[in-house]
């Protein structure tokens, strides 16, 4: 996304629907600026032995090298005007790794990687990166993804795996999204905040009831901690983490997702 000075000229992934529709319309209501917007995106959920390498390189050929393409394409401009911002629809996936999420999150940590590196340069001709890491997000695009592979035959994968991924993961997906699920509208207006950000930060997420969840891993930089108690809440005790999705969708835990 590159920002000048007014009019500015605004290029956005993702805007046929979801996200990135509902940013495209909230900065149209903008007079002072000009946009020209385009995205891609795709999610890729499932047991690995089911994925084959073609859809692999699919997704990251649109989640990662669909975004190194397009800033390639910006860049010497905003490095001419020294002057630019860029801002960049990751995941809290692209913070940690979720279990039957594996080539989703992976895409997104290269994300992460790519655009983290790419700031420490880009500082210097005054151009700023943002990183802004949705949670679960309740769209059309992620109910019809949890749909199809509700129905979908996972060839090699093996029956203990398959009733994990069926009878646990699936049932609670569907909980994290019912429970702490943004609106498209709610990301997007946290996309904007960034946007207009005098002083934009690299990270910011949108979700402030996913911050339990994130906080795990923080906590802990073995990582040992989120990946065992990840673990303990989905395969050992699936009511406590039910349990503790509503408690979460009621507020007790985060409240706030932008400081007023």
């Amino acid at each position: 996304m590159n920002m000048a000075d007014p009019p500015r000229t605004v290029l956005i992934s993702g805007c046929s629907s979801g996200i990135g529709l509902q940013l495209a319309v909230q900065l149209a209501h903008d007079p002072r600026q000009r946009y020209q917007v385009n995205n891609a995106g795709v999610g890729l959920v499932g047991p690995l032995e089911g994925l084959s390498l073609a859809t692999m390189k699919k997704v990251f050929d649109t989640n990662f090298f669909g975004a190194v393409r397009l800033v390639k394409a910006v860049l010497p401009g905003m490095k001419r005007r020294r002057q630019g911002h860029i801002v960049v629809v990751s995941s809290v996936m692209g913070l940690q790794g979720v279990v039957f999420n594996d080539v989703y999150a992976a895409s997104k940590f290269a994300l992460e990687g790519f655009f983290e590196s790419l700031a420490v340069q880009l500082l210097q001709f005054n151009i700023f990166v943002s990183l802004v890491e949705p949670g679960p997000v309740a769209t059309d695009f992620e109910g019809k993804l949890l749909e199809q592979v509700s129905a979908a035959e996972i060839p090699g994968a093996d029956p203990d795996t398959l009733h994990y991924f069926q009878d646990l993961y699936l049932p609670a997906s569907r909980e994290l999204f019912r429970s702490i699920g943004q609106s498209p509208q709610d990301v997007a207006q946290v996309i904007v905040k960034v946007v207009s950000s005098a002083s934009p930060p690299l990270r910011r997420q949108t979700n402030a009831r996913y911050c339990p969840l994130t906080a795990l891993k923080a906590a802990d930089p073995s990582g040992s901690l989120y990946v065992r108690s990840a673990h303990s809440l989905l395969f050992r005790w699936p009511r406590l983490l039910s349990l503790g999705l509503r408690c979460l969708a009621c507020g007790c835990l985060c409240t706030r997702v932008w400081p007023q």
